[in-house]
């Protein structure tokens, strides 16, 4: 598991563990923290490796989920350069690794595939419309190139691929400073802080629980060899930034006002799965209620900003 002491990977590996499996959690700790990990560390079926994906690895494994690069602009903006060395030479040295142990796949690929959308909502079909110059492209066209190499390895190397499109994903061991609309609006709620919103507010978003993300990845990975993807795995029920900024202001009880800035470049004014695909070859949909789910991460949130 590559990424696995990251938000997702944590709960990813979480869930392995807990099923009886043996799990290598390799993290090299960027935006990963031990403390996400740290109830796992004395477990038998646990094993924690710092290490960098950009390096080849050498371990003999049956499954890899490759989840290893940093995913919010906060992060992946900050070294665009080993941001996008991540996506790619990691997808690189994990397909080599597979190929060596003839190990199963699982990319962790994401909606940002698509850029600003020009379709909606998005189907795996849907070619994208992304900036390769902008500031966001290192995440975004190294994702793409990462699923490009994916394809090329099951083409040529018979490398059994998996390709998952991740959809905006919340919950409890976000990183509160990765600059994500969820953590953002929390904290700043849970603070007394005005919450910021980007343009008018009005772009939207569809936001999928954590534990609902990790089924959709275990589902995947599951599947026979003719399943490689690209699946998308998110909500299809979006609401508008203005919207989730006044749920969580009432959640949280907070008296937050809302303050307006400018909005980013090349930020996406929708971003809304078409999970026809997943329905039918998963047998998955989310299931978790948007307020059921900011209530588990707020009460994350409160318990870290009270420490």
């Amino acid at each position: 598991m590559t990424g696995g002491a990251g938000f997702l990977g944590s709960h990813l590996c979480e869930r392995l563990v807990s099923e009886g499996h043996d799990v290598l959690c390799v993290d090299n700790y960027f935006t990963g923290r031990r403390g996400n990990i740290a109830h796992l560390i004395d477990n038998p079926h646990f094993e924690l490796l710092r290490h960098d994906v950009t390096f080849p690895l050498y371990v003999e494994v049956d499954e890899i989920y490759n989840l290893a690069c940093p995913a919010s602009p906060v992060h992946y903006q900050f070294d665009p350069v080993q941001t996008t060395k991540t996506s790619v030479i990691g997808a690189v040295n994990m397909l080599g690794l597979a190929k060596r142990v003839r190990a199963k796949v699982l990319q962790a690929s994401t909606s940002e595939v698509y850029g600003d959308p020009e379709v909606h909502p998005q189907p795996e079909s849907y070619r994208g419309n992304v900036n390769p110059l902008g500031p966001r492209a290192c995440y975004d066209e190294g994702k793409r190139a990462a699923e490009t190499l994916f394809f090329d390895y099951h083409r040529q190397h018979k490398v059994r691929v998996k390709v998952v499109r991740i959809f905006n994903t919340y919950g409890p061991r976000m990183h509160p400073n990765d600059g994500r609309v969820v953590s953002n609006f929390i904290v700043q709620a849970l603070r007394g802080e005005p919450i910021t919103l980007y343009g008018d507010g009005m772009q939207t978003r569809a936001f999928c629980f954590v534990t609902d993300m990790i089924e959709g990845f275990v589902r995947l990975m599951a599947t026979d060899e003719s399943v490689t993807g690209p699946i998308n795995i998110g909500n299809p029920h979006e609401m508008t930034v203005k919207e989730l900024a006044e749920r969580v202001i009432r959640l949280t009880g907070a008296r937050s006002d809302l303050r307006y800035l400018p909005l980013p470049q090349d930020d996406p004014t929708q971003r809304c799965p078409d999970i026809t695909l997943a329905r039918k070859v998963l047998n998955w949909e989310p299931t978790v209620a948007i307020d059921d789910g900011l209530a588990q991460t707020i009460a994350y949130f409160r318990g870290i900003i009270e420490e």
